[in-house]
Formats: C-alpha cells, structure tokens, sequence
C-alpha cells in the first residue's frame, strides 16, 4: 500500500510531466467540464448545463472536505445529481457528504437527495397532483387512523409546540385517490441510525434535522407513488456511497481517464469527514 510520501511523489511527478508537456495539472473543475456533454444529455429539459456546473463548482470549492475526495466518487454524485435533475447547494435538492472510509484510506462521498428533491422528483411523474410532509410536536393536535376510511387531522399549536414527535407525508393524485404515511420520532431515528449520513456532524441531519426527517418520511412513501420503474431505480442509490463514474456510465470513455492521485487544490487544516463521527 501506498504511503503519504509515496502519494506526494506520485503527485509531484504527475505536475512535474503535465508542466513539461506544457499543460497544467488538471482541477475538479477541469474534469466536471469534460464531462459536461454527458451531464448535458442526462439534465431534464428544464435544467442548463452551465447551470449545474456552476453549481456544482461552487458546492465543491466551498466544502473542504470535498476537496480532499476521491475524484471518481466525487464526479460520480455530481452526474448522478445530473442523472436526477438535482441541483447541490442551499436549496436542499441534494448534498454531496463527504466521509473518511478507513477501510480503503480514502474520503468518499455519499450522494444525498434533500427534502425539496424528493418533492421535486415525485412532481416530475405527471401523475401526482401535490405532494407535502410535515413535522408533527407534541403540543400539537393529530390524530390519525389506518383501515378501510384511513384519516389524518393536524393542526399545528401558534405558540411553544413542544418537542419533536415525527412527520408525515401526503401524495394527492390526479384521479382523485391519495396517500399518506406517518412516522414517530423512533422510527425516523431507527432509520438515520442505518445511515452513513445519519452520524456526520456535517450531514443534513446534522444542519436541518426536520427536513431530513421530512425527506425520510417520503422516501419511505415512495414505493406507492406513481413514478416510473427509472425513477424509482434512481431513488434507490439515495445516500448510496462508492458509486465512480465509471460505475454510472460505463460504456463512456469520453471523461474517466482519472489520475490515481489528484491533489488540485491546497491541503486544508480542517481534515475530512470520519465514518466513525
């Protein structure tokens, strides 16, 4: 394996061959507008490239920790936000987290679709004619029954609504019929507990706890939405980890000649992401 010394040589000999060819060592940035043209072909209609390249760059260049990332892994959630027509940032259609995977010495990075990309996806199937979840406190009144005459009621207390109790989610359809499901706190934890993301003092969870628990309370839902077999297969990698670019499209050649050690931006202080946090 590999040592840090021997990784800094490498670097230093890859810079050392780029600048004696006369090119300059290749950046993030460098390797994301390569692969524009097959983001470009992945982006829905309604999505620019520029747009998303844009803010991918600036999600990356703003998080230190990504920096230090695989490459492959990294590019590889940029085109699966691509692939879902997701936009990184503060809008919290998607997040790229990245985690120290100790196993393999390298910092990965876990894909996420947010709240607001959950809303997003379900709206695109054309069959769902508003979607929503909220969160539910103890000083609140609800009230809800399962059968044959399922029914929910909330009605969110003005004043101090108390402590945290779960979430729900309401699909209506457009012939009319609808969904919903409800999840106590306990079960939200159970499932951020099985999550990488779950634990990182830098994942959502960490930051907006009530829309992941929002979010989590759709994905669940999912499985009975009205959504195309494609989409309900690209929700399925949601905080999936370890998936190259190479894995998502394999039979491209056009942008995965990837160095085995790239270092295009400046070491920070700040270290990566643990898996362990």
């Amino acid at each position: 394996m590999a040592t840090n010394e021997t990784l800094k040589q490498q670097v230093a000999t890859q810079k050392q061959n780029e600048v004696s060819q006369g090119n300059k060592p290749k950046t993030i940035g460098d390797y994301i507008d390569q692969m524009a043209p097959a983001m470009a072909q992945a982006l829905p209609q309604h999505m620019s490239i520029e747009r998303m390249t844009r803010m991918a760059t600036t999600v990356i260049r703003t998080t230190p920790q990504l920096k230090e990332a695989d490459v492959s892994s990294l590019l590889g959630a940029v085109m699966q936000s691509a692939q879902l027509g997701l936009e990184p940032g503060p809008m919290g259609h998607c997040y790229f987290l990245p985690f120290r995977n100790n196993k393999k010495g390298t910092t990965d990075v876990t894909f996420i679709i947010g709240y607001r990309g959950m809303i997003d996806l379900a709206r695109r199937s054309g069959h769902i004619q508003s979607i929503y979840a909220h969160a539910v406190y103890e000083n609140d009144e609800f009230d809800y029954q399962l059968g044959l005459h399922s029914d929910l009621k909330h009605v969110p207390t003005e004043d101090d609504r108390g402590a945290f109790k779960g979430a729900y989610a309401v699909a209506h359809f457009k012939d009319g019929g609808y969904q919903f499901e409800y999840m106590p706190k306990s079960e939200i934890e159970k499932r951020r507990a099985r999550s990488k993301a779950g634990n990182s003092k830098y994942s959502p969870w960490a930051t907006d706890y009530e829309e992941m628990a929002k979010k989590t309370v759709i994905r669940y839902m999912w499985k009975y939405l009205p959504v195309s077999v494609e989409m309900q297969t690209a929700v399925s990698h949601d905080e999936g980890v370890g998936r190259s670019i190479k894995d998502i499209t394999p039979d491209d050649d056009s942008y995965v000649d990837m160095p085995e050690v790239v270092a295009d931006y400046p070491q920070n202080e700040e270290g990566s992401v643990d898996e362990s946090n």
